[in-house]
């Protein structure tokens, strides 16, 4: 695929998501919040969805919860502009409660067109909900953060999300230690940093 079909692919699937209306986020929403990031990313991170800043921006994780992202992202040598963040709905849900499961599902398909026009060689799950769709539907967080998974090419984890953070420092550890691991497999698939 050359370079004028992917900008094409990605122009469709973001015209898509702007004009949704597959579940009814889109009646409350402000913006829509796509992603963002390298579209050639090797790491992509994945949230749940879009809170209060990230639907009056339109762009993921600018919060405080981004802001600490941001800075987990420094630490094992990347920026932000070198990794592609996504989420698993696409709109706010109200009061910024978790996704339904038919919002959810509404929105998997957009989702799995950013992974494919990436091609991220890691993902990383931000959260319970991103971890349910994304790698094990029965599983919860405390049993899975910090392992792989390989799966199509794609090595998964998942940590916790910045928010949960941020309510409860003492996770903080654990999710250094997951970073950890995400630096480590970049380095041994011979990628940055």
């Amino acid at each position: 695929m050359d370079a004028v079909d992917t900008e094409k692919l990605w122009a469709q699937l973001i015209r898509a998501v702007e004009t949704c209306q597959k579940c009814d986020l889109y009646k409350t929403r402000t913006h829509v919040v796509p992603g963002e990031g390298n579209r050639n990313a090797d790491l992509m991170f994945i949230g749940e969805g879009p809170g209060r800043d990230e639907d009056l921006t339109g762009r993921p994780f600018v919060g405080k919860a981004g802001q600490l992202l941001n800075k987990m992202i420094a630490a094992i040598g990347l920026k932000r502009e070198e990794v592609y963040i996504a989420n698993i709905v696409k709109c706010r849900p109200p009061g910024n409660r978790v996704p339904r499961e038919s919002e959810a599902e509404s929105c998997l398909p957009y989702l799995r067109r950013q992974v494919y026009l990436v091609r991220p060689r890691i993902i990383v799950c931000l959260g319970a909900t991103a971890m349910r769709y994304v790698i094990d539907r029965k599983a919860s967080i405390t049993s899975i953060r910090g392992q792989w998974f390989e799966r199509k090419g794609y090595w998964l984890m998942a940590t916790y999300h910045p928010a949960a953070l941020l309510r409860d420092p003492d996770k903080k550890y654990d999710a250094w230690e997951d970073f950890k691991k995400i630096r480590d497999k970049l380095h041994e698939l011979g990628l940055k940093p």
